[in-house]
């Protein structure tokens, strides 16, 4: 588990394939100190599993399944991720609930930086869409940030200018795609009421017959 509070930028110093998928190398100087093998790291928002250490490189196996769903299958020598370590019980909740559980891959559309804001938007399919709620909870290549309106085809973020400088998306420009991580509660309220309601379709009577209204 994650609060998408990005730590620290990492480089990536290798991708090299293998049978199951790849072995991803990342450089962050005195970052991994005390971590042991077998803990997670969320690396883009995807939670990944530290197998070794090779000086201030840590590496990683991603799966073949991993590198189709997300981003990282993109990544190449010299790529810069975000990097946040497991949320250790007790500790502060900056941001969300984060699992690194990556729901879809979305595109950046627009970047408006006018009147001194930093409005971003994104394309994402009408499924993942379903579990985004403005005022909600999103984490974009694992930064916890906050809806600021949803359409039929897109949704949107304000970013301050800190975000935009300790993260990697301070980087990116349209047309580039980020991994998308939904908020949990969203996706629980949505399957909840899916289920209760069945083929029924959704509607006033409905929700009375179900003590919601």
């Amino acid at each position: 588990m994650f609060t998408g509070i990005v730590e620290r930028i990492g480089e990536v110093r290798s991708v090299a394939p293998q049978a199951a998928g790849a072995r991803l190398s990342v450089v962050a100087a005195g970052y991994w100190e005390g971590l042991p093998s077998g803990a997670s790291v969320a690396v883009d928002g995807v939670c990944l599993t530290l197998v070794g250490q090779r000086g201030d490189a840590a590496e990683f196996d991603v799966i073949h399944e991993t590198l189709r769903r997300s981003t990282l299958g993109e990544l190449k020598l010299g790529s810069q991720v975000n990097l946040e370590r497991a949320l250790q019980a007790g500790a502060r909740l900056d941001g969300h609930f984060v699992q690194g559980h990556v729901d879809a891959v979305a595109t950046i559309k627009r970047i408006d930086t006018s009147g001194g804001e930093s409005r971003w938007t994104f394309g994402l399919d009408v499924k993942s869409l379903r579990y985004i709620i403005p005022k909600g909870g999103v984490a974009i290549d694992g930064i916890s940030l906050t809806v600021t309106h949803v359409t039929a085809d897109e949704f949107g973020v304000a970013l301050i200018p800190a975000t935009l400088e300790r993260t990697t998306l301070g980087r990116k420009r349209a047309g580039e795609r980020v991994n998308i991580e939904t908020d949990i509660l969203a996706r629980t309220v949505v399957h909840s009421l899916e289920s209760m309601v069945g083929n029924a379709g959704l509607s006033m009577e409905r929700l009375k017959d179900l003590g919601f209204a």
